[in-house]
């Protein structure tokens, strides 16, 4: 029997420590290890596997003061003669302006 060198304890046999070893195995096999199977790549290309991508979540929110959206209204020859004919007004508004506020301003 060979002496343990940090204590003055003897080291276990060899045969309790295999024993030791196959009880150990045998609750790892019990989990999930126990029916693992490499994936088969069938593809000769590398597909990066998709990760989860969050939406964005500001601390601010990005708005800017209230839009100016009608500037002045459109007092041109080609802008008078659709008036006339068609019914219709022309007006100069704010880049940024969509239908729904150009509604609002009215």
């Amino acid at each position: 029997m060979m002496w343990n060198a940090k204590k003055g304890t003897p080291a276990p046999p060899k045969a309790k420590a295999k024993e030791k070893a196959k009880k150990a195995k045998k609750i790892v096999l019990k989990s999930i290890h126990s029916h693992k199977k490499k994936k088969i790549c069938t593809s000769p290309t590398f597909r990066w596997p998709k990760m989860l991508r969050l939406w964005r979540q500001p601390k601010e929110t990005k708005q800017a003061g209230p839009l100016r959206v009608y500037q002045v209204s459109h007092n041109h020859r080609v802008s008078l003669k659709k008036t006339e004919d068609n019914n219709t007004l022309v007006f100069i508004v704010d880049v940024k302006a969509n239908k729904y506020h150009i509604k609002q301003a009215m």
